[in-house]
């Protein structure tokens, strides 16, 4: 039989534990929302649901023995927030609203998944070794604190300190973020170490 507040309690610590930086991202979007109109909030909330659910969904597969995920090339995905955070700082203008680096609800999609290609490593095992009924408790869990995630990133977004923040530093900042965590992603990968091996 199930430990259901034992499993709940396992799978809001790696939830928890795989998506402390998502706080970051989301409540950056939230901001250029509010600032820019967009992205809009709902393709915030919507692309962080899709974009924890392919993870989710590749984990199970993975963990399955369906699929094989080459690590460590999966860290290339840290490229599409480098991307975005470059062309944000080239489009920079001369107006006090930061500058749009996503926009829509694929963006915000593509950010999480590359922001979390890592949780990848943690999901899979822990997948394999739960019973049918458990695993199905940490999805419920899962998608339950993705909602609480962007409520929390949301009231963060709206906090004055923070909209001023972006306010006067956002034309730099955000996309200096963006930047930041597709160098996270490519270094703790270890896919830079695997290119340099190869080109030697």
């Amino acid at each position: 039989m199930t430990d259901l507040p034992g499993s709940a309690g396992g799978a809001a610590l790696v939830f928890a534990a795989t998506n402390l930086d998502d706080i970051v991202v989301l409540t950056v979007l939230f901001v250029a929302a509010r600032s820019t109109g967009r992205p809009r909030p709902w393709h915030v909330v919507a692309g962080q649901y899709l974009g924890i659910g392919a993870l989710v969904a590749a984990s199970v597969v993975v963990a399955a023995g369906l699929l094989v995920v080459p690590d460590p090339w999966t860290g290339l995905l840290g490229l599409l927030p480098i991307a975005l955070g470059v062309r944000a700082l080239l489009a920079r203008s001369d107006d006090d609203e930061p500058p749009v680096v996503v926009g829509s609800l694929l963006g915000v999609t593509g950010v999480t998944v590359a922001n979390g290609a890592d949780n990848i490593a943690v999901y899979v095992p822990v997948f394999r070794t739960l019973e049918p009924a458990t695993g199905l408790v940490f999805l419920l869990v899962f998608a339950a604190l993705v909602a609480v995630w962007c409520a929390a990133a949301a009231l963060l977004g709206g906090h004055p300190r923070v909209v001023r923040l972006v306010g006067r530093a956002g034309h730099w900042l955000v996309p200096t973020i963006f930047i930041a965590i597709g160098v996270v992603i490519l270094v703790s990968s270890g896919v830079l170490g695997r290119l340099a091996d190869l080109a030697g």
